[in-house]
Parts: C-alpha cells; sequence; structure tokens
C-alpha cells in the first residue's frame, strides 16, 4: 500500500479552478501518495489570520494551490478598486505566512493577466510584471496580485522557500460565475444568449466587439497546474495560456457561444460600455519549453462544453 507523503490544500476549492482540480484528479490525475483537501470560504475566513493559521493546523499541508481571491469582471472591478486591493492582500499575506510558518514545502499561487502593465509591448511574458502600472480599471486586484510575486521572491530568499506563482490567461469553463453583472465576460455571455434565446430577443454585447482575449479551458489549466505543483521549480511566474495565435476577439467568443447555444438572433453592440483593455497578449514561450507537446482543447469545443454544462445546470449556475 502506497504512503501518502503529499497532503495537497487547494484553497478557493469550490471555485471554477478549484472544481477542475477536483475534477482532474478524479479522473485519473491524482498519485497515490497524494491526498487532497479542498477547501472554501466555509471552511475558513482567509482575510482572519486566526482562521488561517487554525485551517493549517487542522490540515497539516505539505503543498498548497492557492486560488482563493476576491474576484469579478471588469465592471465590479471598475466600482470597487479599493475592496479588491485589502482583501486581496489579507487573504494572501495570511495564506502564504501559514503555509511558511507550517512549513509547507511548496506553495503554487494564482495570479492573472491583468497584472501586466496597461502600457507595453506585445506579447507579455514573465520578465515585464513590475515594469509599469496596471489598467486604471482593476489596479485594487492587478497590485495585490503582484504583490504574491513579491512575497515569493521574499520568502525564497529569507528562508528558502519553494514558493511561486501562475499566470493564466481568461479562464473559463464549468462552474464558473456566470453572473452577468459581476462574472467574466464568456461565462456573462453564456448567460446572456441562454436568456436572449429564452425571451426571443436580440444579444446585446457589451463594448465593440473589438478587444482580443487569450482564453484557456478550466481543465486545461488544472492539468497545467498539477504539473507546476510537482514539476516546476522555478520562483518566477510562469505563463499558463493557448498561444498567441489563438487569440479571439469578443466578437468571435459572443459568435461561438451563439453557435454552441443554436441562438439564430441578432448581435447587437453596446458601444457605450467600456472595452477596458484592448489586449493582452501573452507568450506562453516558456510554457512551450517546458511542454512542448501539451495539446490545449480547442477553443469552439471548450465553449460548447462549457455551455452544455451551463444548459444542464441552470438553476445553480445562473446565481
Amino acid at each position: 500500500m502506497t504512503e501518502v507523503t503529499k497532503r495537497i490544500l487547494v484553497t478557493g476549492g469550490t471555485g471554477l479552478v478549484g472544481r477542475a482540480i477536483q475534477q482532474v484528479v478524479a479522473d485519473g490525475e491524482g498519485q497515490l501518495d497524494e491526498e487532497w483537501i479542498f477547501v472554501s470560504s466555509r471552511d475558513a475566513d482567509l482575510t482572519s489570520s486566526s482562521e488561517t493559521k487554525a485551517l493549517f493546523e487542522r490540515h497539516k499541508p505539505t503543498h498548497v494551490i492557492h486560488l482563493a481571491a476576491m474576484v469579478g469582471g471588469l465592471f465590479k472591478n471598475i466600482r470597487s478598486n479599493l475592496d479588491f486591493w485589502r482583501t486581496n492582500i489579507h487573504i494572501n499575506d495570511n495564506v502564504l505566512h501559514s503555509a511558511h510558518e507550517s512549513g509547507v514545502q511548496k506553495v503554487v499561487s494564482c495570479l492573472s493577466t491583468c497584472i501586466f502593465p496597461d502600457k507595453t509591448t506585445y506579447p507579455i511574458n514573465e520578465t515585464m510584471i513590475h515594469n509599469g502600472p496596471p489598467h486604471s480599471s482593476n489596479f485594487g486586484y492587478s497590485y495585490a496580485k503582484r504583490m504574491i510575486d513579491v512575497q515569493n521572491r521574499g520568502y525564497s530568499e529569507q528562508h528558502g522557500r519553494r514558493f511561486t506563482a501562475v499566470i493564466p490567461t481568461n479562464v473559463f469553463g464549468p462552474h464558473d460565475n456566470f453572473n452577468i453583472e459581476d462574472g467574466h465576460v464568456l461565462p456573462g455571455l453564456i448567460h446572456k444568449v441562454y436568456l436572449a434565446k429564452q425571451s426571443g430577443s436580440a444579444l446585446t454585447v457589451w463594448g465593440t466587439g473589438k478587444p482580443r482575449r487569450q482564453f484557456i479551458y478550466s481543465l486545461d489549466l488544472a492539468r497545467l497546474f498539477i504539473w507546476v505543483l510537482r514539476e516546476y521549480d522555478e520562483v518566477e511566474p510562469i505563463i499558463l495560456s493557448v498561444g498567441e495565435e489563438d487569440e479571439v476577439s469578443i466578437r468571435e467568443a459572443a459568435e461561438a457561444i451563439a453557435e454552441a447555444m443554436e441562438f439564430r438572433g441578432e448581435l447587437v453592440f453596446d458601444t457605450t460600455k467600456s472595452d477596458g483593455q484592448f489586449k493582452k497578449t501573452a507568450s506562453n514561450a516558456k510554457l512551450r519549453q517546458y511542454l512542448p507537446g501539451f495539446q490545449f482543447t480547442p477553443f469552439r469545443k471548450a465553449v460548447k462544453e462549457t455551455c452544455a454544462w451551463f444548459n444542464a445546470n441552470y438553476a445553480n449556475a445562473r446565481k
């Protein structure tokens, strides 16, 4: 019988990426020497240092995947930059410090491409994170996430800790936040298409439809997270993304969703709404050096699977 030598604690374990990791582990990616523990805000308030410390004492993890965060779409960020900064700074500091104090061997935290400078050259890569201010629409969240990289370097230099971070591009998939007001663009569009189809009305897309994004399917990201936890030993972050050639416009994304949902109505673009950043094109060259043969799920196939999950779980997914 194989002895369990790795106790892997996943914060934010019931969110989009946490659920994807659960599924991938359950589908055979887990190893016999690993015990996976998925926790959510119901298990501990990670903005509280005492509750975070108690969580680590209770589960005694050897490894941590840190996904927990206050997150939201463009318009929620614009409204609440201070809240995003304070909440995420507390969460990240508590998790990393509790991991350090309890002797966790490795932490992999989750950043976001929105942390990169607003004024920059493309494609962006891992060396450019701190080269200038992020976009003003989400500076609170962006700076809080950047500070994880700063802390990881500090724990490495002062204490020899193996704390690192990944930078996914726009993640989507089953168990996403499909709230139209506060969710990210793709799940929000899926919900909008569903409602437009039900009512027989046009689909209204906020903005011009011209901004471009790289979307990564949550199940692909989950497989990459597990690889990073087991194999990637740099402190410097690594971008987890499809290639630059797989970037799509918001219009193209809306059209892919309409096709997957069999929506036959008109697409209307509300240009009074903000577009946010026009593009955030990221290079996955570093990832490809490590994993040249990794196969990403094609965008339209991933959209189709996500739409099918949303349709089957509408009562819960729409909240």
